[in-house]
């Protein structure tokens, strides 16, 4: 399997980023990628505030302008297509992400377990979390997401670890308090904890992170493809946009 791991930037205009989001995928299909991941909430960055009138807006419909473009994207190259979205059902906000198939069709839809993506005093009858841990059987394997905090908390890690799907797709948005994209400290500290929890889902692990300036969340980038057992097999730095392609 070859995979491209997608670091996208992140900028206040939805369009910019949806154009982005196509210019990376036709260069991850140029290269050979049978899939490709973009990170969490990679339209619009995790920069809701918990103001509904403000995050709302921000979320996309399920099916909807978004996913129908990049059915169209993976249904043009043949390709499965993965990436983190904020969902808007009605009134109510959701962490997602979505698999589409080489056919177009939506395959997997995930919605985030772990509540950390919003605040503790956000309105729980519009910032919802999901329940399920659904997998996708496909021609690449078996698949199953996981987003952002779900892979530190130790409920969501012990399903992971009882579904055993072969690989997991992990789109994150992370970064520094103070929004800096320092590659030493990462490799210094961080790196090791989301290695060591991979290692105890014992999942092979295809991680993309978003790239953010400040007032969109500030999120370092980054990216890593990573063995069950916590090994490192091909990563992006921090602080470039751009991708890694693999062949796991």
């Amino acid at each position: 399997m070859r995979a491209a791991l997608v670091v996208s930037e992140i900028s206040p205009d939805q369009e910019v980023n949806l154009a982005s989001i196509l210019k990376r995928t036709d260069e991850a299909a140029t290269a050979g990628a049978g899939i490709v991941l973009f990170p969490e909430a990679a339209l619009t960055g995790l920069a809701n505030d918990d103001d509904p009138v403000h995050d709302l807006p921000l979320g996309q419909t399920i099916p909807g302008h978004l996913t129908d473009t990049l059915a169209r994207k993976a249904r043009r190259h043949g390709i499965y297509l993965a990436i983190g979205l904020l969902e808007r059902e009605q009134n109510m906000l959701y962490d997602s992400a979505v698999l589409f198939s080489p056919a177009g069709d939506l395959i997997l839809k995930y919605r985030r377990i772990d509540p950390r993506w919003h605040g503790r005093k956000a309105d729980p009858a519009v910032y919802c979390q999901g329940s399920e841990m659904p997998v996708a059987e496909t021609t690449l394997g078996t698949f199953a997401f996981a987003i952002c905090g779900d892979l530190f908390n130790d409920d969501v890690v012990a399903r992971l670890r009882d579904l055993r799907p072969q690989w997991l797709l992990y789109p994150f948005a992370r970064g520094f308090n103070d929004y800096s994209w320092d590659q030493g400290r990462w490799d210094r500290s961080e790196k090791a904890e989301y290695l060591s929890r991979v290692k105890q889902a014992g999942i092979t692990t295809l991680m993309a992170n978003s790239l953010a300036i400040e007032e969109m969340g500030g999120d370092f980038g980054g990216a890593m493809a990573v063995r069950g057992d916590g090994t490192v097999l091909a990563e992006h730095p921090l602080g470039k946009a751009g991708m890694v392609v693999i062949d796991i």
